[in-house]
């Protein structure tokens, strides 16, 4: 049968565990996908702890962890078109992808570029899409700066280099160990920690036009001191009720094809390199999980299900 890493109660690392599970068979407009790579996101542990995404319904237990994926259609569901069995993909999955099977619906899957390696691809669809959506949210004009917390991260490193697409300035906070991965894409490095708004301040002398959070807390309650116009306060690192006491909101995802594709098209032009730094097979899940959930993570990490020829990645 096939193999997937779920948890199987809220908690922590305690409650996880690898079960066999049936084959899915996709409803209408669903894919059933053969996984070939899975991203690892702070939202997969958060998930286990009892965390709702915005928006989101519940998670029936035991849970399969994981929120994106790339992989190779093995069935089609009805009603789908655009679709066949054999074409390469990516994803959100309905219900987890650290599994060899996973279930995408039509509406956020996009078709897989044949210049894009399945692990590349795994690491789009939550941080790169999450990245690209804020970005846009955000709206600033070319030349505009906008400073990113938490910029080391697989969502940071994708908002640095898609805000640089669009013709802005950029400020990246993350520790003093990351200092040379942010400033190798092309944004100004602020050490993290006390008095951040001090240092942003001698980093960018002419001021900030937006801020991008992704840590929440102080971060972010001192990064809105930084800013006149608190409408350009966007975050993934905390709730709407915290982004709206400082006057600010939560990135607002569109979830839908023409982001994934969109990003996917930006990788294979070049513009935007998901730096995926830890590759794990499949049956080394938990320690996957565990390189995020520490936090100190650079760039993305991405589980390999099958042979790493498949995937382009070495594990």
């Amino acid at each position: 049968m096939p193999k997937a890493y779920v948890f199987t109660r809220f908690g922590g690392p305690e409650t996880e565990a690898f079960v066999d599970v049936d084959r899915p068979h996709p409803g209408p407009g669903q894919l059933l996908v053969a996984v070939r790579a899975a991203g690892v996101n702070p939202v997969d542990w958060k998930q286990r702890t009892g965390y709702a995404r915005a928006g989101g319904a519940a998670r029936e237990l035991p849970a399969v962890f994981g929120n994106e994926v790339a992989g190779v259609v093995e069935e089609t569901g009805e009603g789908v078109t655009g679709f066949a069995v054999g074409d390469a993909v990516l994803g959100n999955p309905v219900a987890g992808g650290y599994a060899e099977y996973a279930l995408l619906p039509v509406t956020v899957t996009a078709h897989k570029p044949a210049g894009l390696s399945f692990t590349d691809a795994a690491a789009l669809p939550v941080a790169a899409a999450t990245a690209y959506d804020g970005v846009d949210q955000l709206a600033l004009p070319a030349g505009a700066t906008l400073l990113v917390t938490g910029a080391g991260g697989g969502v940071g490193a994708a908002v640095l280099q898609i805000a640089r697409t669009r013709g802005l300035r950029v400020v990246g906070v993350a520790s003093d160990g990351k200092k040379g991965f942010v400033e190798s894409l092309g944004a100004v490095h602020v050490p993290s920690g006390p008095d951040l708004a001090a240092r942003v301040r001698t980093a960018a002398p002419d001021g900030i036009d937006g801020v991008y959070d992704l840590v929440g807390g102080e971060v972010i309650a001192e990064a809105a001191t930084l800013l006149t116009d608190r409408a350009k306060l966007i975050t993934a690192g905390t709730t709407q009720e915290a982004a709206e006491r400082l006057g600010g909101a939560r990135v607002v995802r569109a979830r839908n094809a023409a982001v994934l594709e969109a990003v996917a098209d930006l990788v294979v032009r070049g513009d935007l390199t998901p730096h995926v730094t830890r590759t794990f097979p499949l049956d080394r899940a938990a320690e996957a999980l565990r390189t995020v959930e520490e936090g100190h993570a650079r760039g993305k990490t991405v589980i390999v299900v099958g042979a790493p020829a498949d995937t382009g990645a070495a594990v």
